[in-house]
């Protein structure tokens, strides 16, 4: 086996890995499984010119960086669909800054070609097996079951990518902590990326945690029993003590494919105190409330996201509704405190 030198990347898509494992690398003919860790050198830089290491970092990258990445699959309709190699490649594309990497299948045509890596060899352990994440889950709940009454789950959708979840997320995060409540946030499905979670951290979370925690790279393309066992997992650990609130982001659009599978379970809907619904614009709002009531059976209690922060799209939105409405980037803490907790059946902002 070869000795990986010091001064590589560490990335967050290998968050569970400790930089002591990483010590070897082996080139060898094997198809690569979700989770598998590779030694690689950047070859030449496209979309994503950075790596977002382990504590949050982002390190610039050039062509001749080493780094460590994580074979995964990832959807993202604002950059990539990228899916597992079926075979054995010498180069392979980075499909996000948190050194996943994959083969991009199709892309936004407003972003560029992705960052190109040369697959140097497998990392491996002193025994030559090759490292997988999923191997090392860093959450390990005391209980097995479920017991007694839990923490309340705020649950966090949206419409799309990027159509303001996370900060709705942080925002109800900071309306509970700042009132004195206990407060844990979680990210259950989505892409390896420290961000969401950090910022919900700022915002009050005391503890905070994604899939990757558990070892997951991302969560495209994965069962419904795996999906249901990350959700599982964080619940059995974070969501013990009835007096506090437990804040879940689900990543992308309702209609996403994980996404889709979670908001159908009775396991996760019967988990839900109270549910924001996050949108870019009114007329996705609109749309989404639809396709919430007749396919998945919810309405949400709240509507936040990028459309809350336009008066007008306001206006727009409670021609239609009247479900509250707040906003997530000027959130007022008392009305938010008061819906997410009950004592208010109706705040409008």
């Amino acid at each position: 086996m070869n000795k990986i030198k010091r001064g590589f990347v560490l990335p967050s898509a290998a968050f569970s890995l400790k930089r002591s494992q990483i010590r070897y690398y082996e080139p060898m003919e094997r198809v690569p499984e979700v989770g598998d860790v590779f030694y690689g050198e950047v070859v030449n830089i496209g979309q994503h010119s950075g790596l977002e290491n382990t504590s949050g970092r982002i390190h610039q990258i050039h062509d001749g960086t080493k780094a460590i990445f994580v074979f995964g699959n990832r959807y993202a309709p604002d950059y990539y669909e990228a899916l597992m190699p079926q075979e054995p490649l010498d180069e392979v594309d980075l499909t996000a800054r948190s050194g996943l990497a994959g083969v991009v299948i199709c892309k936004n045509a407003l972003i560029k070609d992705p960052t190109r890596i040369k697959v140097l060899g497998y990392v491996c352990d002193g025994e030559g097996k090759v490292l997988n994440t999923r191997n090392y889950p860093l959450v390990r709940a005391k209980h097995r079951e479920k017991r007694g009454k839990r923490s309340k789950m705020i649950l966090v959708c949206g419409t799309s990518m990027n159509s303001g979840k996370s900060l709705a997320a942080a925002a109800c995060c900071r309306a509970l902590s700042t009132r004195g409540i206990g407060v844990r946030g979680c990210k259950v499905t989505g892409t390896a990326s420290l961000k969401d979670i950090l910022h919900m951290n700022d915002a009050g979370a005391s503890y905070y945690a994604d899939f990757t925690y558990l070892g997951y790279p991302s969560t495209y393309m994965l069962s419904e029993e795996e999906l249901l066992h990350i959700f599982d997992e964080l619940d059995l650990k974070y969501a013990n003590n009835p007096e506090n609130y437990w804040v879940v982001e689900l990543a992308d659009g309702v209609i996403q494919r994980e996404t889709a599978m979670l908001l159908r379970s009775e396991e996760v809907k019967k988990r839900i105190h109270r549910f924001v619904f996050c949108a870019a614009d009114a007329f996705g709002a609109i749309g989404g409330l639809d396709i919430l009531k007749n396919r998945f059976g919810l309405t949400p209690d709240l509507i936040s996201g990028l459309c809350s922060s336009s008066p007008l799209l306001v206006k727009e939105l409670q021609e239609f509704t009247t479900v509250p409405i707040f906003n997530s980037a000027m959130p007022n803490i008392g009305r938010l405190v008061a819906t997410l907790t009950g004592e208010a059946a109706n705040s409008h902002e």
